[in-house]
């Protein structure tokens, strides 16, 4: 019997409905590297928005343009109904050009009611990025302080960091041993996922009693990598799993790319920089082709993978920038891969599965 039927993982909503009846307020924030330590400072608890799927995302494409991808055009169109009206806070970002768009729109053309907050990310060579990151931390402290009326000390958010530092290694604990753990492919993305909305020490306690049940026995099925944005429609791993594959690694935005380590620093603004920079190679951080292409082999070297599905949001740009790149330097270590493109408001097609299909066959 999975060991996922007795964890009573909490959903997205009885985990804002707990964190508000003890008096706290909600974060809403949009992709991808954000200081969750910060905000938790001044109790308010990050609930991340990935699009999210299966919402009517008509209003957002009355104001983006049709080649955005499906994230963005969703979250606009999610910060316009009733659900939206549970965040008391809007966290914006600058991961990508679509996201930094939507920030402004949501800035000066269609404000909610919530306060918006961009977030800038240091990007690119020859930059302090530890340096512009903690003056970023820094302000957006400030933009908190103003919001709420609280200035948490240094000690309180030194506690808040701690917490949130032993969540992200139990959460790349669960990636290193995934193979180990008495749980499906699809079972093991709804734990790691709920780390976009369960309070960091809920995430530990939860994590830690599957972490106790690592066992010798390793899954079965033909490992692959997955890179990408994101896994949905979820249904996708439960398809994966009934052709035969397993997912031994991920080099995913919400998930494999935000293993964080724990910063050195004692000071908490610099403290919580290191942390975040210490993520996988991503565009997100202006990172090098090659060093995303090594940390990619890394993990098909350390999972025996036998291959890799690019799985893309459809206009994705900054994947697509780099996906020819990184096939290319796959193929010259004659490691086979293939490419599938989906809209998270679309189900799964078909055709894509029967690629993914052909591709595991290839590849067993």
């Amino acid at each position: 019997m999975s060991s996922m039927l007795h964890l009573k993982l909490p959903g997205r909503s009885d985990a804002i409905r707990s964190f508000k009846a003890q008096g706290g307020k909600i974060a809403g924030v949009l992709p991808i590297h954000y200081p969750r330590a910060l905000l938790r400072s001044f109790n308010l608890l990050p609930v991340e928005i990935w699009g999210p799927p299966r919402i009517d995302p008509v209003f957002g494409s009355a104001h983006l343009q049709p080649y955005i991808c499906s994230i963005v055009r969703n979250a606009l169109s999610f910060v316009q109904t009733n659900p939206f009206q549970t965040v008391d806070v809007l966290l914006v970002p600058h991961a990508c050009d679509s996201l930094q768009g939507l920030g402004s729109i949501l800035l000066d053309f269609v404000p909610p009611e919530q306060p918006v907050l961009p977030l800038y990310l240091p990007r690119g060579q020859g930059m302090n990025k530890a340096s512009f990151l903690q003056k970023e931390l820094e302000t957006l402290y400030q933009k908190l302080k103003n919001i709420t009326g609280y200035s948490p000390s240094q000690d309180e958010m030194m506690q808040k960091i701690l917490y949130e530092e032993e969540a992200d290694q139990k959460l790349a604990s669960l990636h290193r041993q995934r193979r180990n753990l008495p749980l499906s492919d699809i079972e093991f993305y709804c734990l790691i996922r709920a780390r976009e909305f369960l309070p960091a020490e809920k995430f530990s306690e939860i994590a830690q009693q599957i972490l106790d049940q690592v066992r010798d026995e390793i899954l079965s099925g033909i490992p692959i990598v997955i890179s990408g944005i994101l896994p949905e429609p979820m249904a996708l791993l439960n398809e994966i799993t009934q052709m035969g594959g397993m997912i031994a690694a991920d080099d995913l935005a919400c998930s494999g790319r935000r293993l964080y380590p724990p910063g050195r620093s004692q000071e908490p603004f610099l403290r919580m920089a290191e942390s975040l920079l210490g993520a996988a190679p991503s565009w997100s951080w202006g990172s090098p082709i090659q060093d995303r292409l090594e940390h990619l082999m890394g993990l098909i070297q350390a999972s025996e993978a036998k291959g890799v599905v690019f799985y893309n949001i459809k206009f994705c740009e900054p994947e697509l920038f780099d996906l020819p790149s990184l096939r290319e330097g796959l193929q010259a270590a004659a490691i086979p891969s293939t490419v599938v493109e989906v809209d998270i408001n679309d189900p799964l097609s078909n055709q894509m599965l029967t690629r993914i299909e052909a591709f595991l066959e290839m590849i067993a």
